[in-house]
């Protein structure tokens, strides 16, 4: 355990290895985490949007295969 670390060259090799970038149509940088819990989000909201406002006249069901597809899209490809 005599080893020492300098952590000014550790800090200098890891910033001259460039992130691997994702090209999403989401306008923020995104991990898959960060897209899962903004597709949870867009769940929740659209439910409460359709339970409000066109339940009366179109199925949740509608509403739970388009979030979930919504979802799957944003995590997929956000």
């Amino acid at each position: 355990m005599d080893k020492t670390v300098d952590l000014d060259a550790a800090d200098e090799e890891a910033s001259a290895k460039p992130a691997p970038e994702r090209h999403g149509f989401l306008p923020i940088a995104t991990n898959w985490f960060d897209r899962l819990f903004i597709g949870i989000y867009l769940f929740v909201a659209l439910e409460l949007l359709w339970m409000r406002f066109l339940e009366q006249s179109i199925p949740l069901t509608v509403c739970h295969v388009i979030a979930i597809a919504l979802g799957a899209l944003i995590i997929w490809k956000g």
